[in-house]
């Protein structure tokens, strides 16, 4: 039986989503605990996205294929009960057989979370610390040029196919909070984190939409 649900984790300390040799990872966690249901036997889970180290998830989708005695309720259950405390899954849903959520998804958000001021031990964990005063409505006009559909090989770690679709990046400021929402279609690796620090570079008065459009263009990171 494929089965789909959606993930949360704290990203903190784990290797990402995507199974690795070392260290620990959300793929290798779900991995683990699927083996133990199935005695013993590898179950293998695929994902939307593979997300990097130390970035977190409300809504990872993941899809695997089960073929133990238990119903779908006991298997949620059990699977929920054997992971650490940093992952979650919810509700388990029948899916095709055929279901690959990399492929069936249409677009892709991350929310990067920035706190403004003095320092939070209490949100260093979720909120990227900037204590310089951010311009953010030349972020956010600067955001426009990276819209559409480009080469972001200057944004991104190499990969064959480096053209992307962005949709949206929206930037919204909630007293010391502020967010930058990036949408598109897919993403390199390390993508949003380079697009986001090059905004902050121009919210700090270090660089412009020009600079920004320039390293679009020229493709090299």
């Amino acid at each position: 039986m494929r089965y789909r649900a959606r993930v949360e984790y704290d990203g903190t300390d784990l290797c990402g989503f995507q199974l690795q040799r070392h260290g620990r990872t959300v793929q290798g966690e779900l991995e683990a605990a699927l083996a133990r249901l199935s005695g013993g036997r590898r179950v293998r889970v695929d994902g939307a996205g593979r997300t990097d180290a130390g970035v977190h998830a409300s809504g990872q989708v993941i899809a695997f294929t089960y073929q133990g005695r238990l119903s779908r309720e006991q298997l949620w259950r059990a699977l929920d009960a054997l992971l650490p405390r940093d992952i979650a899954v919810g509700p388990l849903i029948r899916a095709e057989a055929t279901f690959q959520p990399r492929y069936a998804a249409r677009q892709r958000e991350y929310r990067y979370t920035i706190r403004t001021g003095t320092r939070s031990p209490l949100q260093e964990r979720f909120a990227l610390g900037v204590r310089a005063s951010l311009d953010l409505p030349a972020m956010d006009a600067a955001a426009g040029v990276l819209i559409g559909r480009h080469d972001f090989s200057a944004f991104g770690g190499w990969h064959r196919q480096p053209i992307r679709t962005l949709h949206r990046v929206r930037i919204r400021r909630t007293g010391k909070m502020i967010t930058i929402d990036v949408v598109g279609d897919a993403f390199l690796r390390q993508m949003v984190r380079s697009i986001v620090a090059a905004l902050l570079r121009i919210g700090r008065g270090e660089a412009t939409a020009e600079d920004l459009a320039a390293a679009l263009r020229s493709q090299e990171r």
